[in-house]
Parts: C-alpha cells; sequence; structure tokens
C-alpha cells in the first residue's frame, strides 16, 4: 500500500491572509476538548522541534479516534495509506495566527504571528515560504 506524507523541510508556514487573529491565540479548549486545533496546539507548542507534520497529523487521528498506542502501526498503515491534508490546512494556521517552522529534520514549531522569531522566518530567505490555505475564496 502507498504510503503519503505531508511532511516539509526547511519551510515556514504563513498564516493565512484572512486570519482573524492578529497574534498567536491558544485555540478554545486546549487540554479540554479533543479538538484538531487543541490537539495539535497541546502537542507542538509542549514539544517544539520534536514532531513532524506526519506524527502530529497521526496522535490526532488516532486520539481522535480513541485507537491506543498498542494500534500505531496499523493506524499509521491506513491513516497515511490515502493524502491527508497538510498544515497548510490547518485551523492553527487559518484561524488562531500560528506560523509553523520545519527545520532541516522535518521537525515543527510554532510562533505567533505577532513575535520576533516570526518575522525572520517569514523572511528568511533559506526556508521555503508558503502561506496558510484561506477559508475564504
Amino acid at each position: 500500500m502507498k504510503c503519503h506524507t505531508t511532511n516539509y523541510f526547511n519551510t515556514f508556514i504563513i498564516v493565512a491572509d484572512d486570519c482573524p487573529a492578529t497574534k498567536g491565540e491558544i485555540p478554545p479548549g486546549t487540554g479540554l476538548k479533543d479538538t484538531v486545533a487543541g490537539i495539535q496546539y497541546d502537542l507542538i507548542s509542549k514539544n517544539p522541534y520534536r514532531f513532524t507534520s506526519d506524527e502530529v497529523l497521526l496522535r490526532v487521528y488516532m486520539k481522535r479516534n480513541s485507537i491506543g498506542d498498542e494500534n500505531h502501526a496499523g493506524a499509521k498503515e491506513l491513516f497515511f495509506s490515502k493524502g491527508q491534508a497538510c498544515f497548510r490546512s490547518s485551523p492553527l494556521t487559518k484561524r488562531y495566527g500560528w506560523g509553523i517552522h520545519f527545520n532541516d529534520e522535518g521537525k515543527m514549531a510554532l510562533y505567533g504571528s505577532e513575535t520576533e522569531p516570526y518575522g525572520k522566518l517569514a523572511g528568511d530567505p533559506n526556508l521555503t515560504a508558503l502561506k496558510a490555505l484561506r477559508s475564504k475564496k
């Protein structure tokens, strides 16, 4: 079975043009509800440069579907057997004002759009800069 990936390397995802947030905002319900934004935020903010995009998306899928770690391999094969939306379509980049940096190993970290590091990463000529997908056409 073909395995698809969402991983980026040496890339910075810039907040969507129509993002309503003017700074990085913590998604409501983080730590309490199993929202996609909340789970993504918890995993990445508490573990900067620890996970790849594929690892975060798989963990979100497993948590939202109550799949235990003992079924990790099977869940991974099933989840990545078809293409998945990448972090350009994440609510973190589209709604909550977070830019996402992927280092040369594909590991990711969040940067609020109001921060100095965000500005530096967005303008870094050594990184591929991609805009998050707009919510509206």
